[in-house]
C-alpha cells in the first residue's frame, strides 16, 4: 500500500514527535483582517452517532465500519461523540470559545433514509438539523453546511454503486440538495457540495481504505474507476451549483462552492529538473484534477490527459457548457490543507493503475532534511477559506496530556502567521480559517486512535474538555483581529 493511502489507517498514527525543520520558528501572532472569520469543522459520520435513531437509514460507512475482518481498527461510529443527543451542549461550547462559524455536514441517510429521489423524507432528520441551525444562529455562529462528507446512503450503493453511474447519482444528489436548500436555505447562507472529491475517488475507489472500499484486491477496476468517480463528482457538483443559482439564490442570497484538499509539493531535489516537474505534476493530479473543471470551466489538465490517456473520461459538449456556466458561480476556493511534502520523480514505466503522475511522496528531501511545518499559498489567487486544518498529537487519550497540547497550539499559530503573510505580503484573499476539528472523533479507517480535536472527548463518559489549543484560538483571534483594526 502507498504511504499516501496509509494516512487513513491506525498504523499511521505517530506516538512521538519527530525532529523536523521549522521547530525553532517562533509564532509571531501576525495580524489578520478585522472581518477574518474563524470557526471549527466536523463531519456528521465522525461525531453524530445516533446510527439507528429516529428513522436514520444506513450509510456506506455504517456498512464499511462493521465489516469482518474490520477495516476501521475494530471500531465504529455508531455512538462516536453522540452529537445527535448532545448537540445543544456542543453549540454552547462553540459559543464559549468565540467561534464565528461552524462547518458541519448533513447525513443524507438521516433526511432521506434510502437516498433516492423516489424515497420518502424523514421529518425527524429534518427537525434535528433545523434545530441545530436555529441554535447556532441564536448564538451568532454562522452555519456552513456540507451536503456530502463521504457518507452516501447504502440504499443508493445497493442500487447502482453511487458515483459509477453519473446520471443516476446526479439526479439523486440534485434531489437531496433541493430538499436541503428548500428546508434550510432560508437560514444557511454558505453551502458546500462535496468535501474532498480526491479522497472519495482515490481512497474510496483505488486503495480502498475508505468507504465503499473498492480496490484491486476486492475485484474492482482501479485503472478507470477512480477517474470515473471524479468525473461524476465534478458534473454533479456543477449541476447542483446551477440548481442553487437558478432556483434558490435569488431569494435566499446564499453562496455555494466545493472543498478540495491537497498538500503543497516541493521538489525532492531542487537541482533535478525531473523532481521540479514532479512537484508541479503531483499538485496538478491532486488539485488541478478538480480545480480546472470546477473553477476554470476547463477540461482536465493537459498533463493528466497525456499520462492517463483513455482512462480519463471525456466531457461532452453539454458538460463543457455546464462547467463554463457554473465555474464563476463558485463563491470561494475551499481548501483543506494539513501538510507539505516532497515530490520525487520515479524511474521507469508507471503502473497500469498509477494515480500519482508517477511520483513518490516523501517527508525528507535528497539531503535527508525533513520538511517543516510552515506553508504558503503563493500558487493560489482565488478567494480562499481554509476549511480544514489541524493535527493529531500523541498520547491524548490522557486528558491531562491533551489539555497541554503545546504542539498543536504552535502548529495553529504558525499556520495563522502564514495566512497573514499570504494576505498582506502576497495579496491573496484568504477569508477564514476553520480548525479541524471541534472535538476528537471517529477518524475514518483509523477509528478513534488519532485525536485532532481542540476539545478532548472521553469516549466512555462523552465528557468534552477544551484543550489549550481551543483557548489559544479564542485568544489569538482576539489579539490578531484587534491589532488589525
Amino acid at each position: 500500500m502507498s504511504s499516501e493511502a496509509a494516512m487513513f489507517l491506525a498504523s499511521d498514527v505517530v506516538t512521538t514527535y519527530s525532529k523536523s525543520t521549522g521547530h525553532d520558528l517562533p509564532v509571531e501572532e501576525l495580524i489578520l483582517p478585522g472581518d477574518f472569520k474563524w470557526g471549527v469543522a466536523t463531519a456528521v459520520l465522525q461525531i453524530e452517532g445516533g446510527a439507528d435513531q429516529d428513522g436514520k437509514g444506513k450509510s456506506i460507512w455504517d456498512t464499511f465500519s462493521h465489516m469482518n475482518p474490520s477495516r476501521t481498527n475494530n471500531e465504529n461510529p455508531d455512538v462516536s461523540c453522540d452529537h445527535y443527543n448532545l448537540w445543544e451542549e456542543d453549540v454552547e461550547l462553540m459559543s464559549n470559545l468565540g467561534a464565528d462559524v461552524y462547518r458541519f455536514s448533513i447525513a443524507w441517510s438521516r433526511v432521506i433514509p434510502l437516498g433516492s429521489r423516489n424515497d420518502p423524507v424523514n421529518e425527524k432528520g429534518i427537525e434535528f438539523y433545523s434545530n441545530l441551525i436555529d441554535k447556532l444562529l441564536a448564538k451568532n455562529i454562522a452555519p456552513v453546511v456540507t451536503l456530502y462528507h463521504w457518507d452516501a446512503p447504502q440504499g443508493l450503493y445497493n442500487k447502482y454503486k453511487l458515483f459509477l453511474d453519473t446520471e443516476e447519482f446526479t439526479a439523486d444528489f440534485e434531489n437531496y440538495a433541493r430538499l436541503c436548500f428548500s428546508r434550510f436555505g432560508d437560514r444557511v447562507k454558505s453551502w458546500i457540495t462535496f468535501n474532498e472529491p480526491y479522497i472519495i475517488s482515490i481512497f474510496g475507489h483505488h486503495s480502498g481504505v475508505v468507504a465503499p472500499g473498492h480496490n484491486m484486491e476486492t475485484g474492482f477496476d482501479t485503472k478507470k474507476e477512480p477517474w470515473k468517480v471524479g468525473h461524476a463528482l465534478i458534473l454533479s457538483h456543477a449541476a447542483v451549483v446551477q440548481l442553487y443559482h437558478r432556483e434558490f439564490k435569488p431569494t435566499q442570497k446564499g453562496t455555494i462552492t466545493i472543498v478540495l484538499n491537497g498538500h503543497l509539493y516541493e521538489p525532492f531535489d531542487t537541482n533535478n529538473q525531473a523532481d521540479i516537474d514532479a512537484a508541479e505534476r503531483r499538485l496538478i493530479f491532486y488539485v488541478g484534477w478538480f480545480g480546472d473543471p470546477v473553477f476554470l470551466g476547463q477540461d482536465y489538465p493537459a498533463c493528466m490527459r497525456q499520462h492517463l490517456g483513455s482512462r480519463l473520461p471525456e466531457f461532452t459538449s453539454e458538460d463543457r457548457q455546464l462547467l463554463r456556466e457554473t465555474a464563476p458561480l463558485n463563491a470561494f476556493y475551499g481548501m483543506n490543507h494539513y501538510s507539505t511534502k516532497y515530490a520525487r520523480a520515479l524511474p521507469g514505466v508507471p503502473a497500469d493503475d498509477d494515480w500519482t503522475g508517477h511520483i513518490e511522496e516523501t517527508s525528507e528531501d535528497c539531503d535527508g532534511t525533513e520538511i517543516g511545518p510552515a506553508s504558503g499559498f503563493q500558487w493560489l489567487r482565488l478567494p480562499i477559506i481554509v476549511t480544514e486544518n489541524g493535527c493529531p498529537c500523541p498520547n491524548e487519550d490522557n486528558v491531562e496530556v491533551a489539555i497541554n497540547d503545546t504542539f498543536r497550539q504552535r502548529y495553529i499559530g504558525l499556520y495563522l502567521d502564514a495566512i497573514s503573510r499570504a494576505i498582506y505580503e502576497d495579496k491573496v484573499p484568504v477569508l477564514g480559517y476553520y480548525a479541524w476539528s471541534l472535538m476528537d472523533n471517529f477518524e475514518w479507517s483509523a477509528g478513534y486512535a488519532p485525536r485532532y480535536g481542540i476539545v478532548h472527548t472521553d469516549y466512555t463518559t462523552l465528557k468534552r474538555t477544551p484543550k489549550g489549543s481551543a483557548y489559544y484560538l479564542k485568544d489569538s483571534m482576539v489579539r490578531r483581529r484587534t491589532t488589525s483594526e
